[in-house]
């Protein structure tokens, strides 16, 4: 089965540090971008951040520049959100989104919606002050 599972959000104080997966099953990341997202309550989902598994190329928010890192393992079959310096409004619901192509990597910030081919079902990451 084709899917993506979620893991290492938790409960952390600001200022700390959460280490997110998003491993993949079924498939490999080669051809594929990758992206997290994140929603937080009342609040439209946004892109936080996209991977190319072709050439490893990354993208980011700019409000999140500097503090959050994305990256791929050897097998390309896991991506990681390295969040630092957390902020209370960085509690969210943590999903990442898979395409088998280059589109969402341009458009995980926008017009996402008919480029998404596959969601995993979220991790919460809540910040307290």
């Amino acid at each position: 089965e084709v899917q993506l599972v979620e893991s290492g959000g938790g409960l952390v104080q600001a200022g700390g540090s959460l280490r997110l997966s998003c491993a993949a099953s079924g498939f490999t990341f080669d051809d594929y971008a990758i992206a997290w997202f994140r929603q937080a309550p009342g609040k439209e989902r946004e892109g936080v951040s996209c991977i190319s598994g072709k050439d490893g190329t990354t993208y980011y928010a700019d409000s999140l520049k500097g503090r959050f890192t994305i990256s791929t393992d050897n097998t390309k079959t896991t991506v990681y959100l390295q969040m630092n310096s957390l902020k209370p409004e960085d509690t969210a619901v943590y999903y990442c989104a898979a395409e088998s192509g280059v589109s969402l990597c341009q458009k995980y910030r926008g017009s996402w919606f008919d480029v998404v081919e596959l969601w995993g079902r979220g991790t919460q990451v809540t910040v307290s002050s």
